[in-house]
């Protein structure tokens, strides 16, 4: 029997829970995933429960905002003006989105005012931590093929092409 370390291949399945709001939550079962541990990185969380862990481990652990959707920065709460901005789109609690000088704009609308806009420049989830509870399918020695694949695999996302 193996267990979990750098360069093995490991599949689990899992199901991740994320609290949208005091008492309500959002749950995803994903099927299965399978990756080469320590070089298709994960979050550090989901890491350290599986290093040394062998098929059939059963982990459950709660991963911080800052480890997937980030902090909520209470500097990206901002007051802008109207000027420019569709108002039929200006809706409390609502997302807005426009395209401006060929850039997206995207902040939720927190309140809206006479001349201005309260909004928040977060991204959605922020503020978020997420519960896993998952099993360990099986782990091997990943091959040198499977090691370089995962490696092109890991560099392509980094730059936002996976």
């Amino acid at each position: 029997m193996h267990n979990i370390q750098p360069n093995t291949l490991v599949t689990i399945r899992f199901t991740l829970r994320t609290e949208i709001a005091p008492g309500e939550s959002k749950e995803r079962p994903e099927p299965e995933l399978t990756f080469v541990f320590k070089v298709e990185e994960q979050v550090p969380s989901l890491e350290r429960a599986l290093e040394g862990a062998a098929a059939g481990h059963r982990f459950s652990i709660l991963i911080p905002a800052s480890e997937i959707y980030g902090e909520h920065d209470p500097a990206l709460i901002r007051e802008i003006p109207k000027q420019g901005l569709i108002k039929q789109r200006l809706r409390a609690g609502q997302f807005y989105r426009q395209m401006k000088m060929g850039s997206l704009v995207s902040f939720k609308v927190l309140e809206v005012r006479k001349d201005t806009v309260l909004v928040d420049f977060n991204e959605p989830m922020a503020g978020l931590s997420a519960r896993v509870e998952g099993i360990v399918l099986a782990v091997r020695p990943a091959t040198d093929a499977e090691i370089a694949e995962a490696r092109e695999n890991h560099r392509r996302k980094k730059i936002g092409c996976g």
